[in-house]
């Protein structure tokens, strides 16, 4: 499965609560629901469903798949809200239990194990396996090497700080542009691939 990253970010970076105003005030973040105004249902929503549509399975962690699991179950009747209810989903965590995993296929991954258990799913077939959110999550998939490609949608807003996908560990790794597309809300969806090193 390839491992495809999804996910709105700032022009600085910042991936935090881009949904809503209490979705994540880890440091006294403040700026919760800023991805709102750049949202296009045609170039933004079209990538997201183009995602989804490609996915084989869902991959969140914690406090992603537990915003998704508040929100989604109720929007049923809506072809994504029902792709999205009905797809295979893995959360990877330390803290939840099978009893917690009330999202309809949902399956755990213990956080102790879980690059290992990420890996093996990646060597498996069957569609992509798309990341969300889950910024913590996504940069141990990045330092990791395991992400096949990245779908950021780049609004055009600075948030001052606040929660990356980046690892900041000093490495270096290059990627390549796949595709660019500008919305009318001047959001780029860009599409990144790793660079093998020879």
């Amino acid at each position: 499965m390839r491992i495809v990253i999804s996910e709105f970010i700032s022009l600085d970076g910042v991936v935090q609560a881009p949904g809503g105003p209490d979705e994540d005030t880890d440091g006294g973040f403040t700026h919760g629901g800023w991805s709102h105004p750049f949202f296009d249902a045609e170039v933004v929503g079209g990538a997201f469903a183009e995602a989804t549509a490609k996915a084989g399975a869902l991959l969140f962690g914690r406090r992603t798949w537990q915003s998704m699991a508040a929100a989604w179950p109720g929007r049923a009747g809506d072809p994504f809200a029902d792709r999205m209810n009905a797809i295979a989903k893995y959360v990877v965590s330390g803290t939840l239990g099978d009893s917690d995993l009330t999202w309809n296929n949902t399956t755990l991954i213990p956080g102790s194990g879980a690059v290992a258990r990420i890996r093996e799913l990646h060597a498996a077939g069957g569609g992509d396996l798309v990341v969300m959110g889950s910024p913590t999550l996504v940069r141990t998939l990045l330092s990791e090497g395991l992400v096949d490609e990245l779908r950021l949608m780049v609004m055009p807003v600075l948030l001052g700080g606040g929660k990356s996908i980046f690892p900041e560990d000093g490495g270096l790794r290059t990627l390549e542009l796949v595709s660019s597309v500008t919305a009318s809300t001047g959001t780029q969806v860009c599409t990144y691939r790793p660079v093998a090193r020879a």
